[in-house]
């Protein structure tokens, strides 16, 4: 799930904070990639391993040929694969050097949220099951998707296929995006890479959104700056992810009632959580309810200090490679049916790629000056009222658009 509306909070109060453009505009960038992402819906499963993996997840779903997973003559689904492989490329072959980050276990605290999940995987099998013997074509497939289920296999095989792609990867202890900050931070990569928005309250520097899609979507990259939002929201980082755990993250149930610019007001008003905790549990007009169980501060202790390894650990010493051609093909060709010309003119592209992403961006050589504490007022200001001026425009266009119904309606 990430955490429940941020984005559009961010978009709202510190839209300075996003910025959008065209993969291209990473070029020479190293970059982490959360391979293990909690999707923000019910289709999910839980394996041996923990949360399955957002990336091949996505693979599983979207890689398919009439509404099915795509399969090797001897029946092995192969869409992980197809997914994984050309999907690297693609980011390799826009000068990006990736680095794919493995969940490990999951924090004791985020069981309540895996188990939910879980029921809902089982009441989709159920709905799957029902919609074949009495549903419409489109039912079936909606109800097919949501019972796709990342097992260990498939993500055994998706490392063995990078590693053959010589593509660095990594086990984090626990939470994969955590595990991504940590590097960004350290400068080992420019950015964190995943759909969960968490990532941020994980410390991340810098977010890139949409990375991983495909070519199709023709969704533009997000990237989105900490330090921006966090001036932006006007906030520091502890308050920063007590609005988080507020708006709902992966650990705790959401608090009833309380949506994203109730949160928001909460934390503005009273600096904390122990002092929105208080002032809901003493308000005479009882608004809303802390749930029973809601352990905010281990929460919050989750995302400052979270099972990481240090930048420095050996584990975190990574290179990219050239390919091993030969056993892409051993693997992908002879092994899982992929077409042998295919893979050996995609692994040449990767072997020139590799090799054309040495070049370093002109960023490295250059350390950005520091702004002044007169030009972060002075930005403060302008953004303040930038955002009072996009509050305003937004009424005024609430209300001729009502007026103007108004009229209509007399009219008729």
């Amino acid at each position: 799930m990430g955490i429940k509306g941020l984005y559009h909070v961010i978009a709202d109060e510190a839209p300075e904070a996003i910025k959008t453009g065209e993969i291209k505009n990473h070029f020479g960038r190293k970059v982490a990639i959360d391979a293990y992402d909690d999707l923000k819906t019910t289709r999910i499963e839980i394996t041996a391993n923990g949360p399955s993996s957002m990336s091949i997840y996505s693979f599983l779903v979207a890689v398919r040929s009439d509404g099915q997973q795509l399969m090797s003559d001897t029946g092995e689904t192969t869409s992980h694969l197809m997914g994984m492989f050309y999907r690297t490329l693609r980011i390799v072959d826009n000068g990006i050097k990736p680095l794919y980050v493995f969940d490990g276990a999951p924090p004791k605290l985020k069981s309540g949220e895996l188990a939910k999940r879980f029921a809902r995987k089982s009441e989709a099998n159920e709905q799957h099951e029902e919609a074949k013997e009495t549903g419409t074509a489109e039912e079936v497939e909606k109800f097919s998707r949501r019972t796709v289920r990342v097992t260990r296999e498939h993500n055994e095989e998706c490392r063995r296929l990078l590693k053959l792609m010589g593509i660095p990867f990594i086990v984090a202890p626990t939470e994969a995006e955590a595990q991504c900050a940590v590097l960004a931070r350290a400068g080992k990569v420019y950015a964190a890479a995943s759909e969960d928005m968490d990532t941020l309250t994980f410390n991340s520097p810098i977010l890139l959104r949409h990375l991983t899609f495909s070519e199709q979507r023709k969704e533009p990259i997000q990237e989105i700056h900490l330090d921006k939002t966090l001036e932006g929201l006007n906030m520091d980082r502890d308050q920063f992810i007590d609005l988080c755990i507020l708006l709902g993250c992966d650990y705790l149930d959401p608090v009833p009632k309380v949506g994203p610019n109730t949160a928001l007001k909460l934390i503005r008003e009273h600096g904390s959580l122990e002092k929105v905790v208080e002032f809901i549990e003493n308000d005479p007009k009882k608004r809303y309810s802390i749930p029973e169980d809601w352990p905010y501060k281990e929460a919050r202790e989750l995302f400052l200090h979270p099972d990481v390894r240090s930048a420095d650990d050996p584990e975190c010493d990574f290179k990219w490679d050239a390919p091993d051609v030969e056993g892409l093909v051993q693997f992908l060709v002879n092994e899982k049916g992929f077409n042998e010309d295919r893979v050996r003119s995609a692994a040449q592209k990767l072997q020139k790629n590799v090799k054309t992403a040495q070049q370093s961006r002109l960023e490295g050589f250059f350390k950005a000056v520091p702004k002044t504490e007169a030009e972060k007022k002075d930005l403060k200001r302008k953004h303040e009222d930038k955002v009072a001026e996009a509050k305003k425009k937004k009424k005024e266009d609430a209300k001729t658009k009502k007026e103007s119904k108004a009229r209509t309606h007399i009219s008729t």
